[in-house]
């Protein structure tokens, strides 16, 4: 078996057993530390073994990958807002990654522009709505987190008008909508139906993602 398939069964393996917990009510926390990192270290090493460390595009990725497993991390503690802040800069830079290697790729600049004109609408509403429920302190940061994302996305679209891999958007949109799910667990309503929608559209963005690197 590579260290790609390696990583991605790591990743269905991990999120299959989360999911699982997540409809054990009174589920042990412990099992949230176990799967958890366990499902995000799958897709760091499906990147790796798609040749990740070989290119500049895929190097950046990786950066992403492995900031996306700390914040993943940082997200388990719940109510615990220190971590929470902590979490969110880790996948605000995460992103960054993410935008830079679609840079890196290269991106259509005017298709990237228009695109970010047709997404900036609904990124200020979607802002807009979680920074009202969002703890004064968290407000800024949950801002500049919706702008950072909606630049990914625009980018991933930039970089698939110039050279074609629908995947990319494909990835960026999952990765945004899971992001939907995080945000209405922490500030809206908390429930297992946030983590039942939320996980599988991330981690499936991450795998995604991944399969972009192979050539």
């Amino acid at each position: 078996m590579t260290l790609a398939l390696f990583g991605q069964c790591l990743t269905v393996g991990g999120l299959a057993l989360l999911l699982f917990a997540e409809l054990r009510p009174g589920a042990p926390a412990i099992f949230q530390w176990i799967f958890k990192p366990i499902a995000s270290l799958g897709f760091v090493l499906a990147g790796v073994g798609a040749g990740a460390t070989e290119t500049p595009y895929g190097r950046a990725l990786l950066a992403a990958f492995v900031l996306s497993l700390l914040g993943d991390v940082l997200l388990i503690p719940r109510g615990a807002k220190a971590a929470f802040l902590a979490g969110l800069v880790a996948f605000l830079l995460g992103h960054v990654g993410f935008a830079s290697a679609f840079v890196i790729r290269g991106v259509a600049w005017g298709g990237t522009a228009v695109a970010l004109g047709l997404l900036g609408v609904p990124a200020f509403l979607v802002g807009r709505y979680f920074v009202q429920r969002a703890p004064e302190k968290l407000r800024v940061p949950v801002m500049a987190y919706v702008t950072v994302i909606t630049v990914m996305v625009a980018l991933s679209i930039g970089t698939h008008l110039a050279s074609p891999r629908a995947l990319i958007p494909v990835a960026a949109t999952l990765f945004y909508a899971s992001d939907l799910f995080v945000a209405r667990q922490r500030f809206v309503e908390p429930g297992s139906i946030n983590r039942l929608v939320g996980l599988p559209l991330y981690y499936g963005a991450q795998l995604l993602f991944a399969l972009t690197i192979i050539r």
